[in-house]
């Protein structure tokens, strides 16, 4: 029978394969409007979507420029390429944290990103505290100004360009969700402003409960039933541990019957004698003499007084 059924089964498995990769045919293409062209075009142009994740260095080939982030000093480096190795042309510090305790507290860069000859960093500190600072590539020193800055109340880890909408989306957290903070570049990059801030609050499990009882009688009879189950499983299982032991005691010989009252008594008095003849007999004779002892002044009272006292009168 196998070698029947296998022949047939892989014939099912060959036609599903061949029906999953048969193709629709293309249809004929239709003349576009002009007005729905720019639409078209802006809509083949659209990135599917805009992935977020933080960037500690990035390169420019054009501008032969390395971007890399030191997080220990707080500090972004741009390095340049002369010959066969790279030299430092300029840092800047997104916090001065020397002297300070408060290390939540201190802003560092978190992820640096490109938009043609300017450099964007993000910095961030772990409290609801961070920054976007604009960098000029074209003109850079040794100690490094931002052109343009902006701060956002939350503690961001990321950001991208979103160029269909011409703004810096900011992606950040709290403790209680997510914020989504957008700067418009309307301006230029080095007039950016803080547009708009979204808050997405992560639901707590109490919460959701909340939400899907609201007034408790669910969370009620599940208390009560689980109570009640605890206290059915704990009579059962005190009801096994008295059989079993009442069992075990069952199963133990019986102790040999009792021993006559007067077998017992023999048994004393027999003992008593042997015990009273293992001693000899002595003669009680008294003993004890008085000793006479001479008198000492270690323990006269006289020499305890204060003599003050008694020559006090005279």
């Amino acid at each position: 029978m196998n070698k029947i059924y296998k022949p047939i089964v892989a014939l099912l498995v060959g036609l599903f394969l061949m029906a999953g990769n048969v193709v629709a045919l293309p249809q004929e293409p239709t003349a576009a409007s002009p007005a729905n062209m720019p639409e078209a075009v802006e809509a083949c142009m659209a990135p599917a979507s805009i992935n977020f994740s933080a960037n500690n260095a990035c390169f420019l080939p054009a501008m032969g420029l390395f971007v890399v982030i030191d997080s220990v000093d707080c500090a972004v480096d741009v390095l340049g390429r002369t010959a066969d190795a790279w030299t430092a042309l300029g840092r800047y510090t997104t916090d001065v944290f020397k002297g300070r305790h408060d290390l939540k507290n201190i802003l560092r860069p978190k992820s640096v990103i490109t938009m043609g000859d300017k450099l964007i960093v993000l910095a961030s500190a772990q409290t609801d505290s961070s920054f976007l600072a604009i960098i000029d590539l074209a003109s850079v020193s040794e100690q490094i100004q931002p052109v343009a800055q902006v701060g956002f109340p939350c503690n961001a880890f990321a950001c991208q360009v979103n160029e269909l909408a011409n703004e810096i989306v900011v992606l950040g957290k709290n403790p209680v969700g997510y914020d989504i903070n957008t700067v418009s570049l309307a301006a230029g990059i080095e007039g950016i402003s803080a547009s708009s801030k979204f808050h997405y609050h992560v639901p707590k499990q109490s919460e959701v409960i909340q939400q899907a009882d609201p007034k408790g009688a669910g969370l009620a009879i599940v208390c009560i039933v689980v109570v009640f189950l605890a206290l059915v499983i704990i009579v059962f299982i005190m009801n096994f541990y008295s059989s079993t032991i009442r069992k075990v005691q069952e199963g133990k010989p019986t102790a040999a019957a009792s021993t006559d009252a007067d077998v017992y008594a023999a048994i004393a008095a027999a003992l008593y004698r042997y015990q009273e003849e293992q001693h000899d007999e002595e003669e009680t004779i008294l003993t004890i003499q008085k000793v006479e002892r001479a008198w000492t002044p270690w323990n006269a009272k006289y020499y305890n007084m204060n003599h003050f006292f008694s020559n006090r009168g005279k």
